[in-house]
């Protein structure tokens, strides 16, 4: 008996150091984002091991893996989560999507609700690209698996954006955005971001946006808070474990991997920079700097206060570990805004480039909790009035929150493209696929050293990842220039 005692004492005493929660019993799992490539400031690189530069960001961690299961009846279940899902969707004004709930019967169920927006979130994938906006809705890939779940982009032929894939949630903002709109979050598919979005519009009313009903876990979305006192948060629901202190100062994205991989905070070193799903787990929707004069997280945390770009006491945005892929590179990552999402917007019709001053006006555009993406690296002095149709506020130092545990695991390892990965790099850039075509002799869809017929100085230019192979996603668009290139230093 004093053997079996002491053994249990053991175990207890493990998970309390440890800050650690059996995966099993877990209510509010956090399922992986589903990056699996890499990226320095701008573009691809090969997935770094640890000691080299960008080491720690989102591809560099496995987790809970994505799964689903099609019940064959309409609904489509995660397998992680416990969430059903319906796998179609219907376009709605936010009245109608709230009072559809209560009526829907698909699967002859009863208990449907409209999910809330950390319901929403747990079906994002980082895998996804932002369009580009010239591009055509064939050669972007949506952030959800399209593969289960019904998915079209915006139709142009109705006027529509190819963004235009919003999907409303029951989380109301407890402030206002824009011009004092009454805000609901939303996340757009699409482009991978959460935004605010007014409840209705005084140019049109009837707006209407996308549902897709959830139903079953209803703690989904429910932190467990443990004060650690050791400066160190538990949230026994994702079992995940947090710093309890922000950076205290604003970084760069390579200076923010770097800051979490050398942290040693009450006597554990594997620190590491959030994810997106991870970092916005954390938020608590039902706070802002408007209503409750506070960030949009539990008051056990401490939070660092800023004056915005406005001079007005405000709270940071907070980097994750994924960079917000587009069809032009990797040039930005994600962060969660736990003070107001800002943007400069103007009175009359949108104005793409933001550059002139005379009708442009800073304001809460999405809300605090919204999820953006900012640039990685340069100086936001050079965008004074912002970027984007909405002006949002590029600031490129962002503030940091630790987080340790989980269902994370270390991997420097990549698989090959994906059959939607290869599929956009052909569209986006003919010339690409003409070169494999030319020179892919034994049909694997990449060329090897034996197969490529120029100066092996090219190859090993070109060979970014350096695992002998040229792929799609490496291909040269044009020519070869008739000197060699530049050497390149090898991550």
């Amino acid at each position: 008996m004093k053997h079996i005692l002491i053994t249990l004492f053991t175990v207890l005493l493990l998970l309390h150091t440890t800050h650690a929660q059996p995966a099993a019993i877990l209510t509010y799992p956090i399922v992986d984002t589903n990056q699996i490539r890499s990226f320095d400031n701008h573009s691809r690189i090969s997935i770094p091991s640890p000691n080299q530069p960008f080491f720690g960001q989102d591809a560099n961690y496995t987790g809970l893996t994505p799964a689903y299961r099609n019940n064959k009846d309409g609904t489509i279940t995660d397998l992680n989560t416990g969430l059903m899902w319906q796998q179609s969707y219907q376009r709605a004004t936010y009245q109608q999507a709230l009072s559809g709930a209560a009526k829907c019967r698909t699967a002859s169920h009863s208990d449907w609700r409209l999910p809330t927006i950390k319901e929403l979130y747990s079906l994002i994938l980082f895998s996804g690209t932002d369009p580009d906006p010239q591009a055509s809705s064939s050669s972007s890939i949506p952030f959800i698996d399209d593969q289960f779940f019904d998915f079209s982009f915006g139709n142009t032929s109705r006027n529509e954006r190819i963004i235009d894939v919003q999907f409303w949630s029951s989380t109301q903002y407890t402030s206002t955005t824009m011009h004092g709109n009454k805000t609901v979050f939303g996340l757009n598919l699409a482009d991978g971001r959460i935004k605010g979005y007014p409840k209705t519009s005084p140019h049109n009313p009837n707006q209407k946006r996308l549902v897709r009903y959830v139903r079953s876990n209803p703690d989904y979305g429910k932190n467990h808070f443990i004060d650690n006192n050791d400066g160190t948060i538990t949230d026994l629901a994702t079992g995940l474990t947090w710093a309890k202190n922000d950076s205290d100062k604003p970084m760069t994205w390579q200076q923010a991997l770097e800051y979490c991989n050398k942290l040693n905070l009450a006597d554990q070193k594997d620190w590491r920079l959030p994810n997106a799903k991870e970092l916005q787990s954390i938020v608590d929707y039902t706070r802002s700097p408007d209503a409750t004069h506070s960030p949009a997280i539990n008051p056990i945390f401490n939070t660092t206060a800023i004056k915005n770009e406005g001079n007005k006491t405000d709270y940071p945005q907070f980097w994750t570990s994924t960079t917000h892929q587009s069809q032009r590179g990797g040039q930005a990552a994600v962060y969660i805004a736990f003070g107001r999402a800002l943007g400069y917007m103007t009175s009359g019709p949108p104005n793409q480039n933001r550059r002139s001053t005379s009708k442009t006006k800073l304001m809460d555009v999405h809300g605090a909790g919204a999820q953006r993406s900012d640039l990685k690296s340069g100086n936001p002095k050079d965008y004074p009035h912002g970027l984007g149709p909405q002006g949002d506020v590029i600031r490129i130092y962002n503030y940091v929150r630790p987080v340790r545990s989980g269902a994370a695991n270390i991997t420097t390892t990549e698989p090959p493209l994906t059959k939607q990965e290869k599929q956009q790099y052909k569209q986006s850039n003919p010339a690409l696929d003409n070169f494999i075509n030319r020179l892919d002799h034994n049909g694997d869809n990449k060329v090897s050293r034996s197969e490529f017929d120029g100066p092996s100085q090219h190859f090993k230019y070109l060979d970014r990842n350096n695992d002998n192979y040229i792929t799609l996603d490496e291909a040269p668009s044009g020519p070869p220039n008739q000197q060699a290139p530049p050497p390149r230093k090898r991550r």
